[in-house]
């Protein structure tokens, strides 16, 4: 495996070399200038894409972006005959063919040019000639296009987030950006009720297939909810934008018995958008791992204890979500839009634990099955009102929301002693919980963007957010001599929370010739209000309150200046916070791990965050690149701190309020044409984090450098063939108390076009080398822990997709010499 990694690292290095060597300019007399709106609401299109090809070779000669406007300026283009065209997310590529540079006439004034939405799923049709732009650079957020993975499909949103510049996912789901665990995870603009709100399982139910793009905020404005320490991942999903009758399918097969189904159908006219989706899950994951603990200076006589792990989760998940449009008027849009999803988790677990003295002769050997059998629903409904004015960019939205979702989960352990002490035994114990979950959420809201003079615009807002969420865990456990289960009154409990979020915020940006900034400041009163309940012998509960309540101003500033040559410069800064969640605050043990139990802390503070960065980005004929240096402070500080053992060797891990984690790195992110069959997109990430001390929990300051990285190739090959390479790698971190190690990965896949242009087969093999282990090492002054689990291991998926419909569109015909260079999704003006 080092051989493999060694040439990952190799490789690379050299391509991060060549984001740099791949930037000779092109000098020239010509120039292009154009206005890009939208066809229907005739707004301006920020950062879309626009592309100087060479007529007979196909090479790009140069790339620009429009302005927040939609202003396009493409200047010092050279002599010659070019074909002309613009894309962005979501509409139809617009081409301009035969446009002559000469020293005579050397500039082309395309006035105002409208972009139409998209007419369909054009995947098979995109080539490599005049790729659909993968990266949209806007002022505070960064857009990529993910609706071409190859090694995702067929998997969840977990897998095809791991395609994302700036992301990591581990082996149970959870995200991180930058290395920062601490980032809020939306679903077309909101938060899940998925799985009680769960991120990780969230992204398991959602296929991957169904994702149109992923919007990351590493520094939000005050436009933005101020949660998440590291920023925003918003998840896009695909909503009809094709006039006519439109559908597809896809399904999949996957070793382990993994299989997916997914099927949309559409329909759009000049009063009327339907649209839905439905999606099947059956997935089986297979995992394992170890957890090895050497006691310090033990209270018993256990010092050493050794716990494998073997286990198998299956997944069986139903999504479906529907919605209509409908337009009162050209500039009046009512929208209701609705989603359910029901899953069932079952996972089986088989654990060898044995506890050594020091010697290393028998304490205790024992065999153990978890059993968790998990179900639950949710569903969410919408209501959306858009108003759009006379003036343009002047628009009002409305926003009213409701979802609910249950989660329940009956776990049964089962421990069989066979030795004890050096003498064979033969002992049972037997425990039960069954936990019952149900949580709602509220969402009220309503934005207004208002222009004002030439280049100006003021957004204001206001948003409610209403969350509950009620657990209740039935415990009960084995009695040796009646043989009968019995209440135990220790993990049977109750935990009720209620959270209010009440916020106002105000921006306002403008343009000075080269020069845009935005200012904005967001006003949100939080309140978290608990009750925990622990159950007396007569079945009742007594319970005790607890609340979180804070008022805070998040101010966020961005400065930006274009330079010539297609670079920009950003300098920003927001205030964040990292609000404790639920789960955080729930008091009660969950006992799943017999060695490590997990709890919650009723008086966890708020994170208080304080972000900046400034960023570099860079349009060359062949290359984009975005550079970024951030700092980020996070005062409060929360993480898990595993206390001393007690008498039976059993650790529990709560989460605190440390001091101060100070966070800093250099983000590159580089997507890069190299030759015509083959472009790559890549990305580096180098970080230093500094936790100070907190002598009360033992804890002292610690501090390291951290860097990841990840490279995806992108190949085209003759007779509809494609193929795409990935490769990531993420070295060892510090924590408060210890090291996660490093680990590495690849993935591979590939696709083949049939020619009607309807249906495609794709296979793909992730995880390649089987090499994903999530390892790390925990280190107190009593217990040294070695940890290391894996979940699926090398997955391989084949899917058909087949699609079908018809689009009333109709676009002009382009000329007959022209017709073999245009795309179906292209048209001319």
């Amino acid at each position: 495996m080092k051989k493999h990694l060694s040439k990952v690292l190799y490789l690379i290095t050299i391509l991060c070399c060549l984001t740099v060597k791949l930037s000779a300019q092109t000098t020239g007399p010509g120039k292009i200038t154009a206005k890009i709106i939208d066809a229907q609401t005739n707004e301006g299109i920020s950062f879309a894409t626009a592309m100087v090809l060479d007529r007979k070779t196909k090479a790009t000669v140069k790339l620009a972006q429009t302005d927040a406007d939609g202003n396009l300026n493409m200047s010092n283009i050279p002599e010659g005959v070019f074909t002309f065209k613009v894309s962005y997310v979501g509409y139809q590529t617009l081409v301009r063919d035969s446009i002559k540079i000469t020293t005579a006439a050397p500039n082309q004034v395309f006035g105002t040019v409208k972009m139409r939405t998209a007419k369909g799923n054009t995947l098979s049709e995109v080539k490599i000639t005049a790729p659909k732009s993968t990266m949209q650079m806007g002022i505070d957020k960064k857009v990529f296009s993910v609706d071409q993975s190859l090694v995702s499909e067929g998997g969840s949103a977990t897998d095809l987030l791991q395609n994302v510049p700036s992301v990591q996912t581990d082996m149970d789901g959870n995200i991180s950006l930058r290395g920062s665990t601490g980032v809020r995870v939306l679903i077309d603009g909101k938060p899940s009720l998925i799985a009680g709100g769960n991120v990780a399982q969230i992204l398991q139910s959602i296929p991957a297939s169904s994702i149109e793009s992923v919007e990351v905020i590493t520094n939000p404005s005050s436009k933005y909810d101020a949660e998440g320490q590291s920023g925003i991942i918003n998840i896009v999903l695909k909503r009809n934008k094709t006039i006519g009758f439109n559908g597809n399918v896809a399904l999949t097969a996957g070793n382990r018995d993994n299989y997916n189904a997914n099927t949309s159908l559409s329909f759009q006219n000049s009063k009327v958008n339907i649209y839905g989706n439905y999606s099947y899950r059956y997935a089986n994951r297979i995992g394992g791992g170890y957890n090895n603990i050497t006691y310090l200076n033990p209270a018993s006589t256990t010092a050493f204890a050794e716990q494998n792990t073997a286990s198998n989760s299956q997944d069986k998940g139903h999504n479906v979500k529907a919605g209509l449009d409908y337009y009162l008027a050209p500039k009046s849009v009512l929208s209701f839009s609705g989603s359910f999803n029901n899953r069932n988790n079952d996972r089986n677990e088989d654990l060898t634990i044995n506890q050594y003295s020091r010697t290393r002769t028998p304490v205790q050997l024992s065999n153990r099955t978890n059993i968790n059998d998990g179900s639950g629903n949710s569903y969410d409904l919408n209501l959306d009102y858009s108003q759009k004015f006379k003036k343009p960019k002047e628009e009002l939205t409305f926003n009213f929301g409701f979802s609910q979702g249950s989660n329940n989960n009956l776990q049964t352990y089962k421990t069989s002693i066979y030795n004890r002490n050096g003498a064979a035994v033969n002992e049972l114990v037997a425990q039960r919980n069954d936990g019952e979950g149900l949580n709602k959420n509220y969402n009220i809201q309503s934005d207004y963007a208002l222009p004002v003079g030439a280049a100006g615009k003021i957004e204001a807002g206001y948003r409610s957010q209403i969350r509950f969420a009620d657990q209740t865990t039935f415990a009960d456990i084995l009695n040796p001599v009646s043989g009968q289960y019995e209440t135990d009154y220790i993990l049977t409990n109750a935990f009720n929370s209620k959270e209010q979020i009440h916020a106002l915020y105000f921006n306002y940006q403008n343009t000075i010739k080269s020069f845009g900034y935005q200012l904005g400041l967001r006003g949100e009163d939080a309140k978290l209000n608990t009750s925990s309940g622990i159950f007396n012998r007569a079945n009742q509960p007594v319970f005790t309150p607890g609340q979180v309540a804070y008022t805070r101003l998040y101010p966020s500033v961005f400065l930006t200046e274009k330079l010539k040559g297609d670079q920009q410069l950003q300098l920003s800064y927001s205030r964040r916070v990292n609000r404790p969640r639920g789960m955080d605050t729930n008091p009660f043990i969950d006992a799943s791990d017999p060695l490590n139990y997990r709890t919650g802390n009723v008086n966890l503070k708020p994170e208080d965050v304080h972000a900046f960065e400034f960023s570099y980005s860079k349009f060359w004929k062949k290359v984009t690149f975005i550079s970024s240096v951030y700092y980020r402070q996070t005062n409060d500080v929360i993480q898990r701190v595993l206390s001393d053992p007690d008498a039976n060797g059993v650790t529990i891990s709560t989460p605190q309020n440390l001091t101060r984690n100070i966070s800093s790195g250099l983000e590159l992110i580089s997507k890069v044409d190299l030759i015509k069959v083959w472009n790559f997109t890549t990305n580096v990430n180098l970080y230093q984090s500094k936790l100070e001390g907190a002598p009360q929990y033992g804890i002292a300051e610690t501090s390291g450098f951290s860097w990841n990285a990840n490279l995806t190739n992108n190949f085209t090959l003759p007779y509809g063939i494609t193929m795409q390479v990935r490769g990531d790698y993420r070295s060892s971190e510090v924590m408060a108390q210890g090291k996660r190690n490093a680990m590495y990965g690849i993935d591979g896949g590939a696709k083949y076009d049939f020619p009607n242009k309807k249906a495609s087969l794709s296979l793909n093999i992730r995880d390649i080398f089987n090499t994903r282990k999530w390892s790390m090492t925990r280190e107190t002054n009593t217990t040294v822990v070695d940890f290391q689990r894996y979940m699926q291991g090398t997955m391989g998926n084949l899917t058909f997709s087949y699609r079908f419909g018809k689009s009333d569109f109709q676009s002009k015909k382009p000329k007959k010499n022209d017709q073999q260079d245009q795309r179906p999704d292209e048209e001319q003006f």
